[in-house]
């Protein structure tokens, strides 16, 4: 029996004797099978050629990511708290290595995820350090490996600790959810948002999408909520999914500006 990793979405599944027939979560509008069809990896075969690379981003804040690229390619952070670390979205190669490097940095005392797209294999995650994984109960349906570490947690907000929390979103997925750092980025304020709030190529701005791959965009009404459920918190400094994928500064006015030059696209007529 093992736990299949899609190689499309990187997302580890429940323990069978084969593979699954497809990924529910690749066959979503949201996402694709790749061209070369359904295909399936394991924890194992990943180990064997890739590896993670750990790097520091900021003043007690470290990216975590696969080389050689696997699936999505995004990068998981850590985020380093007096009452305990916290990583931010996951990846799906978790090795030895990896786990006594972060153990150095002061391990993992919870894991939190956007949304499905970034679930990896956050079992084996959660596993490695004994901890709970939060994931908002809007995307339940999503989950690909049940297991007694996740943790479901419903409402709008749920505060891990006196410095982070949780912020249901929506948009890309009815759970979307992304992270505030009340002290990061100096005390300023940090927040992380995987792709509910896209950081885009000028890094002046941010978008927002119910499909990326599939350039499905999101209503207008949907784009108010999430600028909307982020209002209330300072951040000077935005992290999106990927390494380069960094608002630097002045991130709370370039989502409030981008959520406006959106919406005006949106329902721009001729």
């Amino acid at each position: 029996m093992t736990h299949y990793i899609c190689v499309t979405c990187g997302v580890q599944f429940a323990e069978t004797k084969h593979p699954p027939e497809h990924c529910p979560i690749c066959t979503d509008e949201r996402q694709y099978v790749g061209h070369e069809g359904q295909q399936w990896t394991t924890l194992s075969e990943l180990q064997a050629k890739h590896h993670n690379r750990i790097e520091q981003q900021e003043a007690r804040l470290y990216g975590i990511g696969t080389n050689p690229k696997f699936a999505i390619g995004q990068r998981a952070l850590l985020i380093q708290s007096d009452q305990g670390n916290v990583l931010w979205d996951c990846i799906s190669l978790v090795d030895d290595e990896t786990v006594g490097k972060v153990n150095e940095l002061g391990g993992v005392s919870a894991i939190a995820i956007s949304h499905p797209h970034y679930y990896g294999s956050a079992v084996e995650w959660a596993k490695a350090f004994n901890v709970k994984v939060y994931l908002h109960a809007a995307d339940r349906m999503w989950v690909m490996r049940p297991d007694a570490s996740i943790e479901f947690w419903q409402g709008e907000t749920l505060q891990l600790n006196d410095e982070i929390t949780l912020i249901k979103a929506g948009g890309h997925f009815d759970g979307g959810t992304v992270c505030h750092w009340a002290s990061g980025t100096d005390g300023a304020g940090t927040l992380f948002s995987g792709d509910v709030i896209q950081v885009v190529a000028d890094r002046r701005w941010v978008s927002f999408m119910y499909s990326y791959p599939n350039y499905i965009p999101l209503s207008a009404d949907k784009v108010r909520s999430i600028t909307a459920a982020v209002e209330p918190y300072s951040f000077d400094r935005l992290y999106g999914a990927w390494w380069s994928a960094v608002v630097s500064s002045d991130a709370k006015a370039s989502v409030r500006r981008s959520s406006e030059r959106y919406i005006k696209a949106i329902e721009k007529s001729d």
